[in-house]
């Protein structure tokens, strides 16, 4: 059994959050910096390949394709579908 005390803690905290918003950010950038595309899911639930050239395609993942392949681009995404 788990002591109250230790039960109540957790890492989870506000600062913990933004440390860990900023660390994803900055390897974004150091991603699209490095000519690498970076997947993500967006706030509307899609997956979305953002490529170094500023290009956004929605994006289906295909588990029955070679590793190489396995991104399938459903569209483009414009500044007003984003």
């Amino acid at each position: 059994m788990i002591p109250k005390a230790m039960s109540d803690f957790s890492i989870l905290t506000e600062g913990f959050a933004e440390a860990a918003a900023r660390a994803g950010r900055l390897a974004r950038r150091d991603a699209l910096a490095a000519g690498h595309s970076v997947v993500f899911v967006d706030s509307l639930g899609r997956y979305v390949e953002e490529r170094p050239d500023g290009r956004r395609f929605e994006i289906r993942l295909e588990s029955t394709h070679s590793r190489e392949a396995h991104r399938v681009v459903q569209r483009e995404l414009t500044s007003d579908a984003a």
